[in-house]
């Protein structure tokens, strides 16, 4: 046993997680990480719409800004492509 983290300790540290979702309900939705502050650059673009992701499988939702469905919640669209999540410096 060493008293030095592994490559994986300091990963999560500094790498937001592989899957990340918006909603509460959800069994991918960190409160700390979003606190943290999580950004996603969707096909080398920057989201600000992006409601859940997934790194490993290469999606992401994103919310359509005027439609709800009938429980008042945002629709969102799901849309393949390469996905890079990073944490946002604290200005």
């Amino acid at each position: 046993m060493s008293e030095h983290p592994t490559d994986s300790e300091h990963q999560n540290d500094d790498v937001p997680p592989n899957h990340l979702s918006i909603d509460p309900r959800s069994a991918h939705y960190s409160e700390d990480a979003l606190i943290r502050g999580v950004g996603i650059r969707f096909n080398g673009v920057e989201k600000t719409n992006v409601h859940e992701y997934d790194v490993d499988e290469g999606w992401v939702r994103l919310e359509v800004p005027t439609a709800k469905d009938r429980r008042g919640n945002p629709m969102v669209v799901k849309v393949n492509g390469t996905v890079e999540p990073f944490y946002r410096s604290a200005e």
